[in-house]
C-alpha cells in the first residue's frame, strides 16, 4: 500500500496535459502598447 504522506512527483508536461503555445505575452505585449496609444491619444487631444 503506497504511503499517504509520501509526495507524488509528476513531470510538469504530465502535470499540465495540454498545450502551452506562448500566445500570453503577446496578447499582453500587444494589449499594453494599445492602452498606452489610447491613453495618449486622450491625454494629447
Amino acid at each position: 500500500m503506497a504511503d499517504p504522506n509520501e509526495p507524488i512527483h509528476i513531470d510538469a508536461d504530465d502535470a499540465r496535459a495540454g498545450a502551452t503555445p506562448h500566445m500570453t505575452r503577446y496578447i499582453l505585449a500587444i494589449s499594453l502598447v494599445l492602452v498606452i496609444a489610447i491613453f495618449a491619444f486622450l491625454v494629447i487631444r
